[in-house]
């Protein structure tokens, strides 16, 4: 039996890495690349770009391991950009139906737009754990990426 990514990628994010860390990490194998070049590659990610709470950091992140499932092979392929966006949008569906409709961190994090948060982290720590969605976020991202992989390959 295979391993679970799902499970790997909520691993991940209980050590400490972030929201999109956790999900391409989890998925670098895809890429032929390492976890280390992975974490690298996504760690702007986390918090929303960069803690601005935007798009969800779990939601980049898959996003990126898409790429891998359907992608344009040349800047000029638009059949290929189509499928990607359009599987994309299915993925980001998917997740909205499991987050009240939204891909957004600081709806999901329930923090009003014009709150400016800092670009320092949250402790991790129990009250973080039981307060926050982003466990189950980067859980939900990676077991829509397996379903979604297992879809289309």
């Amino acid at each position: 039996m295979k391993d679970s990514k799902k499970e790997k990628a909520l691993g991940l994010f209980m050590e400490g890495y972030n929201c999109s860390q956790s999900v391409f990490m989890a998925f670098a194998d895809r890429f032929g690349i390492s976890e280390d070049a992975a974490k690298k590659i996504s760690a702007g990610l986390g918090g929303g770009v960069g803690r601005q709470r935007e798009v969800c950091g779990a939601v980049s992140g898959a996003v990126m391991v898409l790429g891998s499932v359907k992608a344009a092979e040349n800047g000029n392929d638009s059949d290929g950009k189509k499928a990607n966006y359009e599987l994309v949008r299915e993925f980001c569906d998917l997740f909205k139906e499991r987050h009240g409709g939204t891909i957004i961190c600081r709806e999901m994090l329930k923090i009003a737009a014009e709150k400016k948060e800092s670009a320092t982290p949250d402790e991790r720590n129990a009250e973080y754990y039981t307060k926050r969605p982003c466990a189950k976020a980067v859980y939900d991202a990676a077991e829509i990426l397996e379903e979604l992989i297992e879809k289309y390959e």
